[in-house]
């Protein structure tokens, strides 16, 4: 569930929840959201904030949010949840230790009496007094030095719901005047840009990409929605590097599932998805990308690959290469990188490979292989019905991605001949890719033991020197020496977008050779993609050969 902070001076949000300022309108929220005249300003502040500057913990020590993004990789989530947090009493005098990096917050209270009030903790089954001190003086840092500020708590509150229960749960803490806060030195220079933040709306001297995130980790850890949604907009308006992109999806749970920092992780996901488009030409770069990096390649419909069946390969590879072990390796594929494989846009022989490669859980994959198997059995027009409703789901099983090889429907039989009739469809931003003289492919499909695939062109017609649309059929280099195929080409058409016969023929194939018509409509290009054309069905041209090899 994604967090919905409530900040009553952050205009977006503020619109967003439907609320209003105290006078009732938007505007104002707007134009007296600056506050910072009373920043630190003792006139117009009902409490004191004492800040304890503690020592980072020594085996969590990090400084920047670039150092902690490249420890949270290791630990993964071990320290997320971690309550690290000893909120005790001094003379009326409220604490608050903030130096941990867990986001829970634990209240103990003893005698006013006592010189101090600790934490009571029982130790665990196992576990003797003397150890659980240990542990806890292990984790205990020295204050390095104490700051001392005013704060308004009505500003404080408004702006993060973290200060909002602090002072108003209606305990006696919440009535004294002075709160003190232990914080780690490593975020010291962050949580006061925060702070300032809070009474301002803006961020005078943080710039920098690494300020900027201790900044955000800061405002996530304190609740301040806006300033997250703040730093992010200025994160995105920085120079983008495959090194900052990575870094942004890869910091911590609690940072990534807020709605603030959604545009963010989104403008990460398709800045890589972008550089390593083409994954012929980036492969290696992709196999060497964290978790993270590859899952936002492959979830993109643009990528620019020969066949689904390719990416299917690189995901194994990734994996094999990264999870050494095969329990990792099952848990990663089943749980992340699986659902990005289009497994109904796998060939058949490909499924096949799947269901038996021992990579997988038997139960994720054979349910996937099926889900791909009744989708291809499906007609055409269900098969796009399907792939429109599913496109809103976040993996698009069922969305074609931009395939040198395209996927093709093929219909076999072995009696009274061995014959096979085969369906491509091409969208018209695909044949529009192919100006002034591209090409695309199909999927292999077979017949009689012999592989074969169409190949749709654009060409310059040799007569009349302008560029149309051509059609081949090709054999591949593997297998037979020579085959003797009768074909025919034909392609749905307005108005009553039946089939049409084109051409007929027959073709002794050899080695490497194809038929086709470099013009195959008889038309210019411009006439065949106008938006009158009478071959575009809904957006996509429908092409078929039948194919049967003669005796």
């Amino acid at each position: 569930m994604k967090q919905s902070n409530v900040d009553l001076f952050d205009p977006l949000a503020n619109k967003e929840s439907g609320g209003i300022s105290a006078s009732g309108s938007d505007s104002e929220v707007v134009s007296n959201g600056d506050f910072s005249f009373a920043f630190n300003d003792s006139n117009f502040s009902d409490r004191l904030l004492r800040i304890e500057i503690m020592a980072d913990y020594s085996d969590d020590c990090c400084t920047s949010a670039f150092d902690w993004a490249g420890d949270f990789k290791r630990k993964k989530e071990e320290n997320m949840k971690e309550i690290t947090l000893d909120l005790s009493l001094r003379h009326e005098e409220q604490i608050l230790d903030s130096s941990g990096p867990g986001m829970e917050y634990v209240l103990a209270y003893e005698d006013q009496d006592e010189e101090e009030c600790t934490m009571i903790n029982e130790a665990p089954p196992g576990e003797d007094a003397d150890d659980r001190d240990s542990f806890w003086s292990s984790r205990c840092s020295t204050v390095l030095r104490v700051t001392t500020i005013h704060i308004s708590s009505p500003i404080l509150a408004a702006r993060s719901p973290f200060f909002y229960k602090l002072f108003s749960n209606g305990m006696r803490e919440s009535e004294q005047r002075h709160v003190t806060l232990r914080i780690n030195e490593s975020e010291e220079t962050a949580f006061m840009e925060l702070l300032s933040f809070m009474y301002s709306n803006t961020l005078k001297t943080v710039t920098s990409t690494p300020a900027l995130l201790d900044v955000l980790m800061a405002a996530d850890k304190f609740e301040v929605a806006s300033c997250m949604r703040y730093c992010s907009r200025l994160l995105r308006n920085l120079p983008m590097t495959p090194e900052s992109a990575l870094l942004y999806l890869e910091l911590p749970s609690t940072v990534l599932m807020a709605e603030a920092v959604e545009p963010l992780t989104d403008a990460a996901k398709q800045y890589l998805a972008a550089l390593y488009k083409d994954l012929a030409k980036s492969q290696e770069e992709v196999l060497n990308l964290p978790l993270a990096g590859i899952e936002a390649v492959l979830s993109s419909d643009d990528l620019l690959v020969i066949s689904e069946d390719a990416v299917y390969d690189l995901v194994l590879k990734w994996a094999r290469r990264h999870y050494p072990k095969l329990k990792e390796r099952r848990e990663v594929l089943g749980t992340r990188l699986g659902c990005f494989i289009r497994f109904p846009a796998l060939s058949c022989r490909k499924l096949r490979k799947a269901l038996i490669c021992n990579d997988f859980e038997h139960e994720f994959v054979t349910k996937v292989v099926l889900e791909a198997l009744f989708f291809k059995a499906e007609a055409p027009h269900r098969q796009r019905s399907i792939a429109s409703v599913e496109s809103s789901d976040r993996n698009h099983h069922f969305i074609d991605r931009l395939y040198r090889y395209r996927p093709v429907k093929v219909v076999e039989f072995e009696l009274p001949r061995q014959q096979c009739v085969v369906y491509l469809d091409l969208k018209r931003e695909e044949c529009a890719y192919l100006f002034p003289s591209g090409r695309v492919y199909s999927q292999a499909f077979y017949l009689g033991g012999q592989g074969f695939f169409l190949s749709a062109h654009c060409n310059m017609d040799q007569q009349n020197l302008f560029n149309c649309f051509g059609l081949f059929l090709g054999m591949q280099e593997k297998g037979l020496g020579t085959v003797s195929v009768d074909y025919e080409f034909a392609v749905r058409s307005k108005p009553n977008e039946d089939f049409m016969s084109k051409y007929k023929g027959n073709y002794t194939f050899t080695v490497g050779k194809a038929v086709g018509y470099r013009n195959f409509f008889g038309i210019p290009w411009k006439a065949f993609m106008a938006d009158d054309s009478k071959y575009f069905i809904n957006g996509n041209l429908h092409l078929k050969a039948e194919l049967t090899i003669k005796l």
